[in-house]
């Protein structure tokens, strides 16, 4: 079709490919069954690559877990994890001392900075039902003038998250979750702040889009220089500005107009993520994100002799007591949790 809004397209893969300012996306979606005493699966664990299990077998995955599934310690250098969970829970512990267990749509935003170590965990706290888990794990890049500002995390509870419904014509409905950026006039919740984020002539927007069966909805542009891909990963089709775009596919758009979105013959969810790109040189190796090569030999250099400040924790994969709750607790020792204003 010619004019198309699509500039590229590929189909989606492991990890999702990104754009400037952005680094990686990952989906992860595991059918976990019922949990155990020890917060891990109630089920037998022969025949896993234990501390490297990223195959789908019986619907989920143990990832770098030996008895809970998830990521044990490891360190971060020079960029953002922003984590979205939908479904399920996370346990978070890192080398500042700071701890948290956020789900069931909260999200962590936290700023590595200059270097730190965390372990992101899943425990399965139900004994008496399976324990599905969803979540994206988004890499954000910060600017050479960032690389080294002091780690930090913040939780943007599912509670305080901004939700914006739109009916079309035939009052089907697209439901639009702003997890960063602005929406029809609505802020999303402060993202940490020395994020690229953090300015908002930045236009980091990550939005959630849900749309029923045949919903139609209007994109609205982004600003000008800002970058834009849609992530289109459950569904059938969804046509953008008349252009089909396959289930699993996404695609880059112009982000100067507006985009009619059609969603297919089944309800349909697509992740959007845009911005202004920082524009420097990116050299990524590992779990660390600089502007150069000897910054990286750098960040190696210095985790081997401080590992970041140590490790507090009494293992790499701690999880904290079944009943604990939502709740993130700073280094100081400070604690929050989503009911508190």
């Amino acid at each position: 079709m010619q004019n198309s809004p699509i500039i590229s397209r590929d189909k989606l893969g492991f990890p999702w490919e990104t754009v400037d300012p952005f680094l990686f996306c990952v989906h992860h979606a595991d059918a976990y069954p019922k949990g155990n005493e020890e917060l891990g699966p109630d089920a037998s664990l022969a025949g896993r690559n234990i501390g490297m299990d990223f195959q789908l077998r019986d619907g989920w995955r143990m990832y770098h877990g030996e008895s809970v599934p998830g990521f044990p310690a490891h360190p971060h250098r020079g960029f953002e994890t922003v984590t979205i969970v939908l479904n399920g829970f996370v346990d978070h512990s890192d080398s500042n001392g700071g701890a948290g267990r956020y789900g069931n749509g909260d999200v962590q935003w936290m700023t590595a900075g200059s270097g730190l170590q965390h372990a992101e965990m899943f425990p399965l706290l139900k004994t008496d039902e399976e324990n599905p888990l969803e979540l994206f794990q988004i890499w954000l890049n910060l600017p050479k003038s960032n690389k080294f500002v002091e780690p930090y995390y913040k939780m943007l509870w599912a509670e305080r998250t901004p939700r914006r419904e739109f009916n079309d014509a035939k009052g089907r409905m697209t439901r639009v979750l702003l997890l960063a950026g602005t929406l029809d006039g609505i802020q999303a919740q402060a993202p940490a702040p020395d994020s690229w984020a953090a300015d908002p002539d930045h236009d980091v927007a990550i939005w959630l889009i849900e749309m029923e069966a045949g919903a139609q909805w209007t994109l609205p542009a982004a600003m000008e220089g800002s970058r834009r891909r849609l992530y289109f990963f459950e569904g059938d089709e969804l046509r953008i500005a008349g252009n089909p775009l396959a289930v699993y596919h996404a695609a880059e758009v112009d982000p100067a107009r507006k985009l009619d979105l059609e969603n297919g013959s089944v309800s349909g969810r697509v992740l959007v993520l845009q911005g202004k790109p920082i524009d420097e040189p990116v050299v990524q190796y590992g779990p660390f994100v600089m502007n150069s090569r000897a910054e990286i030999q750098e960040a190696y250099e210095d985790f081997q002799r401080n590992r970041f400040g140590g490790w507090p924790w009494d293992r790499p994969d701690p999880v904290h007591p079944r009943e604990s709750g939502r709740f993130a607790r700073s280094a100081d020792g400070s604690e929050e949790r989503p009911d508190q204003q």
